[in-house]
């Protein structure tokens, strides 16, 4: 039995035809073959640190605390206020240029049960909801102009209790997230 002469082959590494010595071959030279079995081993290695990045983010979720937790949905929904309200005024004080807060009505801390409210909580300049402690006189006309006088006496009588779970911070999450996408993409359509 003869042998079947061997075709020629592109080389895997520098893509130059070459007459190959034997058929499992696939670099031109010694050097093409060493920069493949580098590139090989470069993938391995950035695949391997790819995983090993998603493992300690992993890691880290499950560390967070409660209070991370909703604080982290807090800033989403707070992204989500700002961005919503981008073209309004400040609610306090109808500042039109300013750096803008996300200002609850009711406090987190006197209402935790509407920390998520999206009637609750609106674009506030930082004067107002820093320097002024939310200019809630202010802030409560500007509502009631907005939203009539039957939404913001529901947002006051609402003495409901709420424990905010984990679950429920990755849901507010989640759903805020989706939510500044749409917004984004609307935004940005012609």
């Amino acid at each position: 039995m003869s042998k079947r002469p061997l075709k020629s082959k592109t080389c895997k590494s520098c893509g130059k035809e070459f007459l190959p010595r034997a058929s499992t071959q696939v670099a031109c030279s010694a050097i093409c073959a060493l920069n493949l079995v580098a590139k090989k081993h470069l993938a391995n290695a950035e695949k391997v640190a790819k995983e090993e990045r998603k493992a300690d983010r992993e890691k880290r979720e499950k560390l967070k605390s409660r209070r991370t937790h909703l604080n982290d949905a807090q800033a989403i929904f707070n992204k989500f206020i700002r961005l919503r309200d981008k073209d309004q005024p400040c609610i306090s004080c109808g500042n039109q240029s300013a750096t803008w807060d996300a200002g609850h009505y009711r406090s987190v801390g006197a209402a935790p049960q509407l920390r998520y409210d999206e009637r609750n909580v609106h674009k506030q300049c930082v004067h107002c909801n820093q320097h002024k402690s939310g200019n809630a006189i202010e802030m409560r006309r500007g509502m009631v102009a907005r939203l009539g006088q039957s939404v913001v006496d529901e947002l006051e009588n609402s003495n409901g209790v709420v424990k905010w779970s984990i679950d429920d911070a990755l849901r507010i999450k989640a759903e805020y997230k989706e939510k500044i996408k749409a917004l984004e993409t609307q935004r940005n359509k012609p």
